[in-house]
């Protein structure tokens, strides 16, 4: 029986583990290796956020405000709560600048991939999902500048002066956004393309496996010298998915929401970007290594947190006295 891409997109996080663990192995018994394994990530990460961008109705933007109680939550929530609440979680990591940018560009932008299909899992209202995504796309890349800015102050001067991470975010994300948008536009045009988007589905969940793979493979020296102070970033982790339910709950209340759209709302709120940034984090000088294994290991604690996510949102939403 050949696996459908919901249960693809339902299990991944066993894929991704997978992944790590053999990239892990590779990376140990093969660390010459380490260069051309390396190099490999660059096209990988750049097919993956073209397949992912395509996902994300990039020509339909308007869309979101349709449902104003319910965008008016999802802005409030990503741009202006969660951001307090991760400059609250700096406070619990140590002084390790590689670490704390890590946390910072991880956990400032709110998912557009996986995010749609757990909402989907979650009972959620998959039809806001899809409408919310492109405008939390574009608010991430236009924010994130000014909240590492407010963050880190001076510190963020010198890393916007490396001339690879200019390169990196046209090459890598900028590309691949506007190719996304060409090929939505040229689907749109005529009946029968859209099977092109649909195929392009089965993508990011294997090419991701693949990135990890890679980067568990390349990068095992920034790994073992990063486990001393990975306890405290994984606390962090889980202490931000734990406030980002109580806040979705809290909003789903202030704003009126229906039960589903409230789901929707937590599960914005519980998933970051992590692999939008990662590029950005592997561009990094290598005094900020740190940066990427924080990244990857903060989507593989959120993928384990959002299958707690599954289980536990759709009983206390019902259980808060939400509107129907």
């Amino acid at each position: 029986m050949l696996m459908t891409r919901q249960q693809l997109e339902k299990h991944q996080i066993w894929l991704y583990l997978a992944a790590v663990l053999l990239g892990l192995a590779l990376g140990w018994t093969r660390p010459d290796l380490a260069g051309a394994l390396e190099a490999v990530i660059w096209p990988a990460l750049g097919l993956l956020l073209y397949a992912t961008f395509t996902q994300v109705p990039l020509t339909h933007i308007s869309d979101a405000f349709k449902d104003r109680r319910f965008m008016g939550a999802a802005l409030v929530g990503n741009f202006v709560l969660i951001p307090i609440v991760v400059g609250g979680l700096l406070l619990l990591l140590p002084p390790d600048p590689g670490i704390r940018l890590g946390v910072l560009l991880v956990l400032l932008v709110p998912c557009t991939d996986w995010f749609i299909t757990f909402t989907h899992l979650g009972q959620g209202d998959t039809p806001r999902a899809i409408a919310v995504t492109p405008v939390m796309l574009v608010l991430q890349f236009l924010l994130l500048p000014i909240y590492l800015w407010v963050f880190m102050g001076d510190a963020l001067l010198e890393i916007l002066v490396v001339e690879r991470i200019a390169i990196v975010f046209l090459t890598l994300i900028v590309l691949p956004l506007v190719a996304a948008w060409l090929t939505e536009r040229w689907v749109e045009r005529a009946r029968g393309r859209e099977i092109l988007i649909e195929r392009l589905a089965w993508l990011p969940v294997p090419l991701l496996g693949v990135v990890v793979f890679l980067i568990a493979a390349s990068q095992l020296e920034a790994v073992m010298s990063s486990l001393p102070i990975m306890g405290q970033v994984l606390g962090v982790f889980v202490a931000f998915l734990i406030v980002a339910l109580l806040i979705g709950l809290a909003l789903g209340r202030v704003f009126r929401l229906p039960v589903p759209a409230t789901r929707t709302l937590i599960f914005s709120l519980g998933t970051r970007n992590s692999f939008v940034v990662l590029p950005l984090a592997l561009a990094l000088p290598p005094v900020w290594v740190g940066v990427a294994v924080v990244v990857v290991l903060q989507s593989l604690i959120e993928l384990l947190g959002v299958l707690v996510y599954l289980r536990i949102v759709p009983r206390m939403t019902a259980a808060v006295g939400l509107p129907r």
